[in-house]
């Protein structure tokens, strides 16, 4: 079945549509991902990201192995409707931790000079959270 609002995104020749998570409240990018089709129509209906994971060839629902689930509040495209921007709570641990390394956000590197410095702290330890 298909749905107007899904034939207006311009997926990649792989199906695909670049995804920012943005945490509502505090403005913060938290994570880049993917979505297909699938993924973007179960996240619009869950209000739950769901994610489409290029490594593993499947769905990925934010949280499923660490509980860090990320509550979609609104769901946007830019002007070349090539680039999906979802307003999330994150939620599973105070702040919330986005990152696979126990992390805020997946930008916490920073150019510093000539090299890159992690400028945000590890909340919580990834071999606590992924067992």
């Amino acid at each position: 079945m298909t749905s107007t609002w899904l034939d207006a995104i311009k997926w990649d020749d792989k199906g695909l549509v670049p995804v920012i998570a943005q945490e509502k409240d505090s403005g913060d990018v938290l994570m880049f991902a993917w979505m297909n089709r699938e993924a973007l129509q179960k996240t619009a209906e869950l209000k739950r990201a769901v994610y489409f994971s290029r490594s593993r060839n499947k769905l990925w629902f934010k949280g499923e192995e660490s509980g860090h689930v990320q509550t979609v509040h609104d769901i946007r495209i830019d002007c070349d409707n090539d680039v999906v921007l979802l307003k999330v709570t994150q939620e599973g641990h105070e702040p919330g931790i986005a990152c696979h390394t126990g992390r805020h956000s997946c930008f916490y590197q920073r150019l510093e000079g000539k090299a890159w410095h992690a400028c945000e702290p590890v909340l919580k330890d990834p071999e606590s959270i992924y067992k």
